[in-house]
């Protein structure tokens, strides 16, 4: 949730189509027309470690690559080890290796472990100069060029974004006035269910335009580059998603347009298109035949689930490394760090080199050349030809002494692709970035990407209502949008709609909403001639208030509440009273995190009453959090803990507690703002029982969480109660 203004109001979300890149950017993870592909000439051949060709290397590690706008270089990567590490954008003087300036932020309510933060690249708007990223958490930032925050905006906490041991996330993609992003999340009524979501926000103010669901329920997180391309004459996003299918849609509207699934496990590689081919791979077990791993190509003009291949070759694993076109052929590392070379008309097998023994980064081609490290800790430059491949240097990278992922001792890793600017070429390793090249920069002129903005034609065929998914404040009023697009998806006009809701307690008077007092969620549909849209909205109560469930009907799941549905909580019957109750489950989703309230809530107080079940000796897991801290009861280990991150167990604080099965017990969690951090304090005792004078357990942060939403932690194969719920400001 963004802070808002009581009066927002928003200007329109902008035409599709109009993108200019100068010669020399590198603007997203995989270039400016976001192939791999560089049109540069002139840069290097050879370099050798801390010599001849190595222009500098500074100390700061990632797994993702680097984007360049101008005289500035953007990585992203953890920063910090234990209680202190967090996430980052830096930006990095090109002559130098300078750090001009970083933005921190922090990894929180999330399972991706320490040595996994970082999978994203940031994006860079080429309008602005402005530079968006998302954390491994799904916090999504836009920046200034000069590192300042225009806003932010919790997708994690908003859509109660699936994280996973993997942490892996998808870079953001600019498309005219939107900034997109994908990520597995599960939010509340009809789009309850777990999906890998792409979600568009106005890049100016980080209002929701649209969101997304052309697949199935994901099988895990993937971390797919999305990009943009003419195929049959209209423009589609193309991208792989978590539930192993590879999908189309209309950029400014999120329409589907095609789909294909083919693999049983999540897309991690980015697509390259050969004219209305469309070119992709995985890694993972396919769904028609026993072999693992796939390239394969498909008519992209199809419309729909996509029956056919034009090609395919099953048991090439190239589950990360994302493949490039050159010409007639296809390259593409797999992931025994093989480089292979594929005709791409028939898809026959033309060459291939062993290049190390894992691989996640993809090459990239420019003047004729290949740039590609490897998870071996090698950094090959290689000339392709029609039959073979040439190496041209094969440099190793030093031993790992501060690696972004807990790899010390062996060699440094190269994890993701190379961005080439003014004769130079950067990529980033485990523990460093890397600049090769000419002392001074190469003056390139021109422009590389110039493409004007798409002209509407036609009738309307498609009403686009945002902001399209909003929490609201008690009497906050917000301007609505309805925006009529042609059957290409691109955008004719405003349009005056008749209003109405449903659900939600709100009016709307000629697209003005004002939001009542009450607790709600519901839709906001917009309606024109022949075309309706939908937004959606959940309104959420002032502090302080009590939740005692005595008012729902049995079976119930409070409105708007997040991953409730997801994770089966439902209000039930017990002991002569209404509770809310997490049923035994199973399944994945007997642990779940449960979002109730806004994201910008501070300085306050959750209470609430807890029970947990116990059967063949295993205990469940119950808590609440408040901005963005849990107090939880730990059944199996008898412990009562305050975290903020999960994985990271030194940001931990832990202190032992015996508690019963089938038996209340009170929570009470206090997290103040104060000048040198944040301090949280949490209490527990026996329902019933008067309040213990002293804090039970207590956690100073000194980098600490200044806002969150409220909300409620279950770990519990046998099931889990919870009541009473009193949320104060402190």
């Amino acid at each position: 949730m963004l802070k808002m203004l009581p009066l927002v109001v928003l200007l329109a979300a902008g035409a599709s189509g109009q993108r200019k890149v100068a010669l020399g950017d590198w603007p997203d993870q995989r270039g400016p027309d976001r192939d791999g592909i560089s049109k540069e000439t002139g840069l290097p051949e050879k370099w050798t470690l801390n010599g001849d060709g190595m222009l500098w290397r500074v100390p700061y590690g990632g797994r993702s690559a680097p984007v360049i706008m101008g005289n500035h270089v953007y990585v992203q990567n953890p920063v910090g080890r234990g209680a202190e590490e967090q996430e980052r954008v830096m930006c990095l003087d090109p002559d130098t290796g300078k750090m001009i300036w970083e933005y921190r932020f922090n990894m929180f309510q999330s399972d991706a472990p320490a040595h996994r933060v970082g999978w994203a690249s940031p994006a860079i708007d080429t309008d602005s100069g402005n530079v968006f990223a998302i954390g491994s958490g799904g916090f999504v930032v836009a920046l200034t060029k000069d590192g300042k925050r225009i806003w932010d905006r919790s997708i994690g906490e908003e859509f109660g974004a699936f994280t996973t041991h993997g942490g892996r996330m998808t870079s953001p993609l600019i498309d005219g006035n939107l900034v997109i992003v994908s990520l597995a999340v599960s939010t509340w009524g009809k789009e309850a269910n777990r999906a890998q979501r792409i979600i568009a926000m106005d890049k100016r103010t980080g209002e929701i335009v649209w969101v997304s669901n052309p697949g199935g329920r994901p099988y895990d997180t993937a971390y797919a580059a999305m990009s943009i391309h003419m195929i049959g004459g209209q423009r589609l996003l193309v991208t792989g998603l978590g539930d192993g299918g590879v999908y189309a849609i209309k950029p400014q509207t999120g329409e589907k347009v095609w789909g294909k699934v083919v693999a049983k496990r999540g897309l991690n590689t980015g697509v390259v298109v050969n004219g209305n081919t469309v070119i992709f791979s995985h890694g993972d077990e396919n769904l028609d035949s026993t072999e693992r791993g796939m390239i394969a190509a498909i008519d992209g003009t199809q419309r729909g689930e996509i029956k056919e291949f034009k090609w395919a070759i099953r048991g090439f694993g190239g589950g990360f490394s994302s493949p490039i076109l050159d010409g007639d052929r296809v390259y593409q590392v797999e992931d025994g760090s093989k480089i292979f070379a594929f005709d791409v008309v028939t898809g026959k097998q033309l060459w291939k080199l062993q290049l190390g023994t894992v691989q996640k980064a993809a090459p990239v081609l420019a003047d004729g050349k290949l740039y590609v490290g490897t998870e071996s800790g090698k950094f090959f430059i290689l000339r392709p030809h029609a039959d073979r491949i040439e190496v041209l240097s094969e440099v190793e990278l030093p031993v790992s002494k501060y690696s972004c992922c807990s790899e010390e001792g062996g060699i440094e890793q190269v994890l993701a692709g190379a961005a080439v600017s003014r004769g130079r070429v950067y990529f980033v390793s485990s523990d460093a970035v890397y600049a090769l090249g000419p002392k001074r920069a190469k003056a390139v002129t021109g422009l590389v990407v110039n493409e004007a903005a798409e002209k509407a034609e036609g009738a309307p065929a498609y009403l686009r209502v945002w902001p399209t998914e909003m929490v609201l404040h008690p009497g906050q009023v917000v301007k609505m949008h309805a925006e009529s697009f042609d059957d290409h998806g691109r955008l004719l006009r405003e349009e005056k709609a008749t209003w109405s809701v449903d659900g939600l307690k709100a009016s709307v008077v000629d697209g003005t909403l004002t939001a009542s007092s009450e607790q709600s969620a519901g839709i906001i549909k917009a309606t024109v001639v022949g075309l309706s849209g939908e937004a959606r909205a959940r309104l959420t109560h002032a502090l302080p208030w009590t939740e005692n469930f005595e008012e729902y009907p049995e079976g119930a799941v409070p409105p708007g509440w997040i991953n409730a549905v997801a994770g089966k909580f439902k209000v039930a019957a017990l002991d002569g009273s209404k509770v809310l109750q997490k049923p035994p489950d199973e399944t994945l989703f007997k642990r779940i995190r449960m979002f109730i309230g806004p994201t910008d809530w501070s300085n306050y107080t959750f209470e609430a009453d807890v029970r947990a079940n116990m059967k063949r000796r295993q205990m469940g897991d119950v808590g609440i959090t408040a901005q963005r801290y849990s107090l939880i009861l730990y059944g199996n280990a008898q412990q009562l803990k305050i975290e903020p991150w999960e994985p990271e167990i030194q940001r931990t604080a832990m202190v032992p507690f015996e508690w019963k099965q089938d038996k209340w017990y009170h929570l009470k969690l206090r997290v103040e703002n104060q000048a040198k951090g944040v301090h949280v304090y949490g209490k527990v005792w026996p329902t019933g029982d008067p309040e213990p004078d002293k804090w039970t357990i207590e956690k100073v942060d000194p980098i600490g969480n200044r806002e969150g939403a409220p909300g409620v932690f279950a770990d519990a194969e046998f099931g889990v109660y919870l009541d009473n719920f009193k949320l104060t400001a402190n």
